[in-house]
């Protein structure tokens, strides 16, 4: 399947686990009841210009919920790499731009980090950025959807110093 957003352009794969949980209620003997908690996971790919590129990923996250089936339940988004982070912003042009200001000022890109003394790849300010944004988030699952606020979009920032292809994970679990 493929998502045209913009400039996201994703290739998802879905896979379904179902775990099973028996549990015994002491406030009605010992006959067991049985709980279902469904967990979905899909992963999508997406090509990024790196230095502080923002691409918003809610359409992705929404549809990855609404693929799942579950109702209520929590969704995380996760970036499996040390050079990129996932966050909130209303995303708009405004926003976006205030937020790289804002990251220049605490880990800026020309700065001289340890890390680059060490491994000479010159992205040192890429590792922080992303230690100090993170490389998860978690969102409350509700009526099949991330629970959002009007404003808020759900975005990926490549803080790398090099165009990168980029594969982020989502995991939603509930009923």
């Amino acid at each position: 399947m493929y998502l045209a957003g913009g400039n996201l352009l994703c290739a998802l794969r879905w896979e379904f686990w179902v775990g099973i949980r028996l549990s015994r209620s002491g406030l009605t003997g010992p006959a067991a009841c049985l709980d279902l908690a469904v967990v979905f996971a899909a992963s999508f790919e997406l090509e990024t210009t790196g230095f502080s590129d923002v691409q918003d990923i809610t359409d992705a996250v929404r549809q990855a919920v609404e693929r799942s089936g579950i109702t209520t339940g929590v969704v995380c988004v996760a970036n499996p790499g040390s050079t990129a982070g996932i966050t909130t912003i209303e995303f708009e042009p405004g926003a976006v731009a205030d937020l790289k200001a804002a990251l220049e000022r605490l880990a800026p890109e020309r700065a001289r980090y340890a890390h680059d003394d060490t491994w000479g790849d010159g992205n040192g300010f890429a590792h922080l950025r992303s230690a100090l944004v993170g490389a998860s988030r978690n969102f409350p699952v509700r009526n099949h959807a991330p629970v959002l606020g009007t404003w808020q979009q759900v975005v990926f920032i490549d803080f790398d110093n090099r165009p990168r292809r980029r594969r982020l994970e989502i995991v939603v679990v509930g009923e």
